[in-house]
């Protein structure tokens, strides 16, 4: 069974390690000497280190760890083309999620999801690439998954997220459960807590739709209603 850690670094960001029993991978390694002590301290030998995507903010730290551990960096476009990692015999599978950015990748293992800035906790990334109908695909791609995947994102922007929430359905109660199981120290949350609350992935429900209706905003089909909610402020 693999396990995840996260590490905090910057203001928001969120970076990960995936581990079994003495094996372990890195993604978005932004907190190198941190991630360096929880390695030694637990006896485990880095395989891998890969990034969510190309930003700056998501690379940083990946040279100092791929120098001080000797470990293999896994190139986007190899991940890309190859499709999985394998981490003691455990397959790590890798989806290419265009939208934020056009190499934007998101990892999955077990009931784990890494998903960079596709997917944040309560929304989703800023459509860098201006591509909405990939960012749409990719959207729905995760939204696949089963209900119980743990969803670990890229930044942690909870408070921010709920506020817009709340901002689209005021009488939303499921708002304020998720506000209440939000823990700064383990950001994440299930599939399943995301449809209640993520307006990005609820472009579907009656709510969200006569919210775009009362703005004046096409609803008629799902690319419609997908590209009227990437329009609300």
């Amino acid at each position: 069974m693999m396990k995840i850690r996260q590490f905090r670094y910057s203001s928001d960001n969120l970076g990960y390690v995936i581990y079994g029993e003495k094996c372990a991978m890195a993604v978005d390694g932004g907190a190198p000497e941190a991630i360096v002590r929880f390695l030694d301290k637990n006896g485990l030998r880095l395989e891998y280190v890969a990034n969510t995507h190309s930003h700056p903010d998501h690379t940083v730290g990946t040279r100092s760890l791929v120098s001080r551990s000797r470990s293999e960096y896994l190139d986007n476009n190899v991940l890309r083309r190859n499709k999985e990692i394998e981490l003691e015999g455990t397959k790590i599978s890798v989806y290419h999620t265009p939208g934020h950015t056009e190499d934007s990748l998101c990892f999955h293992v077990e009931n784990l999801l890494i998903t960079g800035d596709t997917l944040f906790n309560g929304t989703i990334g800023n459509c860098f690439t201006g591509d909405l109908d990939a960012f749409f695909e990719s959207v729905k791609l995760l939204m696949r998954f089963p209900q119980d995947t743990l969803v670990y994102a890229g930044h942690d922007y909870v408070s921010m997220a709920m506020a817009f929430a709340k901002h689209l359905e005021p009488d939303n109660k499921d708002i304020n459960r998720f506000l209440k199981q939000y823990d700064s120290a383990h950001v994440r949350s299930t599939l399943a807590d995301e449809f209640k609350v993520n307006p990005y992935l609820r472009f579907n429900e009656e709510n969200i739709v006569s919210v775009l209706r009362n703005r004046g905003l096409p609803v008629e089909t799902e690319e419609q209603r997908w590209h009227s909610l990437m329009s609300v402020e």
